[in-house]
């Protein structure tokens, strides 16, 4: 397939792309430029220090104000650290850019012994099946026939953090499923967002290290609000549609059950004929799409910072099985030709509005480990790993994917052995003649260990099967070999700003109040305003949103590689609030009680929980519980200072009128609804829980989301209003951000 550039007349670097002659030198100190560029003005060594000379170990002092020329870990000066070597624009990454496989071959063995990305994470067992089946253009055995269910691993992780960190940072989530087929295994190794930040994986080690804590001083911890990231982004414009992700409500999702996933990269399914058809992979919950507020999450994280794994367990134990469907976009080299973007560029989607998703299956776990080092910790996936019948495309970030997984899994898991690992094994038969090495839990039995062999078919081993065997699609490669960014990759905007535009106003709100939070932690104004140049290619309110909050002169625009398309249709598939539950069914309820609570009420609202399929945690002042209104015992979750508002979807406050008053002097207590109604939470109130909000000081605001809980037939209908999850126009009221002359 080839792809014709936009601009046929331009040079085949995009200017919205970087090469070293970009890197030229402006003010990279605190003052604001008066126009701002994607490029910074700056390589300039800011501190006298010792480089190698190269001879006898010596070293010259480069002096203060020099440009050091970048080299690889040999000495070699590197001509080009922005794009991989390809075989044409748009071809194959070459395996000899030994520059590429050097940097990241390193990155990959910077930490022992957790991985470096996606460290923190949590992982379960369950089965796909087959509901529609793709033998019409795909010959993987797994896509064949409808109703047979095939076993799954799969991993939900942050990026960002490390082991140790909290499960509601501001990150993109993985999303990683091993489907363990009668062919081999299968790993999509996707995301909770369907783009990346960069277009070709020679930058991975870039975008990832200036997302870290910066190495001086190692913080802070699984977060991006800090100059290092946002210095790397605004001289990055390809990555400005990732951002639009990561700082809408998809990077703070309520759940992994209420998260999508996707394949992120452009596929190939492939026939008995040997038939290519591209292939995007979404999975969609079951659950409807769901997210938490940012104040929330920063709650959250103190209270519980397992809360999503917590979340995970309790849903499976409680068989609540978590389920998502494996959709499909189908496309043919047409479309890819007639497409306003280029298939291969990681950082753009195909709206479904353009390429509709068939479902072709289910996923659901059902099971969760017997030991989390063993399975979850030990688990190893590889883009590489596909079954015959599915192929890869030329997607650089891809291409460079499928040789840093694998370099990741030998390092990390201590040599080429790592499928010995009964999580990593595959649960179809094994023939090979590899041997030996770290850790081998089995070897090939005999004497013969090589191939092509003359010891017959008993003794001789296994032999390649052209038939069954995997082929890879019979591409035809053409083009100098050269290290350039396709011209086919240059609108970096475009679909940023079609993702905006599709968000609801309280959604593109949310966008803005975190753009500002996150560069009001950046010390360097010039970092802020190169960020908001790029935002006017977006959309001038959101700018003119993000620098009225930080305070800032607006700049002039980034130059733009190519010009935005302001007309592309908004694609209602991109907001979390269009694609809500319809359902209270797996959410939970937090029920704040006292002694001498109204028996009747709480159970009313017990069994309309139940009704619903969904779940309650019941907070009181004391863990043992409360004495309800007719001398029953109910026990607690939670005691009142350790369940807050925040762990639940939706609270009510069932208290007596004693109960009432003793809460009115607890700050937890009055936190507990001021969080609620503050991140416009449905709230259920009894009559006598009016003293508490009374003191809380919101007993004045309370709106049509707050319920009254009068008589025992209230609950039902309170439960039935849960449904919708957030009363959102309550935080245009509660909110200073909401009003732009603030």
């Amino acid at each position: 397939m080839a792809k014709t550039p936009k601009n046929p007349d331009s040079a085949a670097r995009p200017a919205g792309s970087l090469s070293p002659a970009d890197l030229a030198g402006a003010d990279m100190g605190g003052e604001t430029p008066a126009k701002a560029s994607p490029i910074p003005a700056d390589a300039s060594i800011s501190q006298s220090y010792a480089e190698p000379q190269g001879q006898g170990g010596e070293t010259r002092q480069v002096a203060e104000g020099d440009v050091a020329t970048l080299t690889t870990q040999q000495g070699i000066p590197v001509a080009d650290d922005q794009n991989s070597l390809k075989q044409g624009a748009r071809g194959p990454t070459l395996l000899e850019d030994f520059h590429f496989r050097e940097k990241i071959f390193h990155f990959d063995h910077e930490r022992i012994p957790e991985r470096v990305v996606h460290a923190r994470g949590y992982g379960a067992h369950g089965y796909f099946e087959l509901t529609d089946s793709l033998a019409d253009v795909s010959r993987a055995d797994i896509l064949q026939r409808v109703g047979e269910r095939t076993p799954a691993f799969v991993r939900f992780s942050t990026v960002a953090g490390s082991k140790g960190s909290f499960d509601l940072a501001r990150d993109v989530r993985g999303f990683a499923v091993k489907l363990y087929t009668k062919e081999g295994n299968w790993d999509i190794v996707g995301n909770n967002i369907p783009v990346f930040f960069i277009q070709d994986a020679i930058k991975f080690p870039d975008v990832v290290h200036a997302a870290k804590p910066e190495p001086d001083r190692m913080f802070p911890q699984a977060q991006t609000a800090h100059d290092n990231f946002w210095d790397f982004i605004s001289l990055t414009p390809e990555s400005f549609h990732m951002i639009m992700w990561t700082m809408s409500d998809r990077a703070i999702p309520r759940s992994y059950r209420t998260m999508e996933g996707f394949g992120v990269h452009t596929f190939r399914l492939i026939d008995a004929q040997g038939k290519s058809t591209f292939v995007k992979f979404h999975w969609k919950p079951k659950q409807g799409l769901q997210s938490v507020v940012w104040n929330e999450a920063v709650k959250i994280n103190g209270a519980d910072p397992d809360f999503h794994r917590r979340d995970l367990w309790d849903a499976i134990n409680g068989g609540d099985f978590p389920e998502w469907e494996l959709g499909v976009q189908l496309f043919d080299d047409d479309f890819a030709d007639s497409f306003d973007f280029d298939v291969l560029d990681a950082t753009k989607i195909i709206p479904e509005e353009l390429v509709p998703i068939r479902v072709i299956g289910r996923l659901v776990l059902d099971r969760v480990v017997d030991n989390f080092f063993a399975e979850t910790e030990q688990v190893a996936f590889c883009t590489q790993n596909v079954p015959p019948g599915i192929d890869f495309s030329n997607d650089p970030l891809l291409q460079g994917r499928n040789f840093s997984y694998l370099d990741t899994q030998i390092k990390r898991l201590g040599g080429p052995n790592f499928t010995h690992i009964p999580i990593n094994a595959p649960k179809c038969p094994m023939a090979h003649f590899q041997q030996d090495g770290h850790m081998a839990m089995r070897n090939p039995k005999g004497r013969v260990n090589y191939e092509p062999n003359s010891w017959g078919p008993t003794q001789g081993g296994p032999r390649e099967d052209p038939v069954r065997g995997f082929t890879s699609y019979a591409e035809q490669a053409d083009g100098p070999k050269q290290r350039v960014r396709s011209e086919s990759f240059a609108d970096h905007y475009s679909q940023a700003r079609q993702f905006y535009m599709s968000q609801t106003p309280i959604e593109q709100k949310h966008i803005g109040d975190a753009l500002v939070f996150e560069l009001s932690k950046v010390e360097r104004p010039d970092i802020r305003s190169r960020t908001v140049s790029h935002l006017l290619n977006i959309d001038a309110m959101l700018a003119a949103t993000v620098a009225n909050g930080l305070g800032l002169a607006m700049p002039d625009a980034a130059v733009a590689a190519r010009k935005t398309i302001t007309d592309l249709p908004n694609s209602d598939k991109l907001s979390i609030v269009k694609n809500g539950p319809d359902s209270f069914k797996g959410r939970k309820l937090g029920i704040l009680v006292s002694d001498g609570s109204d028996a009747d009420l709480i159970n009313a609202l017990v069994a309309a929980v139940d009704s619903e399929g969904a779940v309650f945690e019941i907070v009181a002042p004391k863990i043992g519980g409360v004495t309800l209104s007719d001398g029953t015992w109910l026990a607690a979750r939670h005691k009142i200072d350790g369940g807050p508002s925040v762990l639940f979807d939706a609270v009510a406050v069932v208290v007596s009128e004693e109960g009432a008053a003793l809460l009115s002097t607890d700050a937890a207590a009055k936190d507990f609804v001021t969080d609620a109604f503050a991140h416009c939470k449905f709230i259920g109130i009894s009559a006598q829980a009016q003293a508490l909000f009374a003191k809380a000081g919101i007993a004045d605001d309370l709106d049509e989301a707050c319920l009254p809980l009068a008589t025992p037939d209230d609950a039902t209908a309170f439960i039935t209003a849960c449904r919708t999850l957030r009363y959102w126009p309550r935080e245009l009221m509660v909110d200073l951000d909401a009003n732009p002359a603030a």
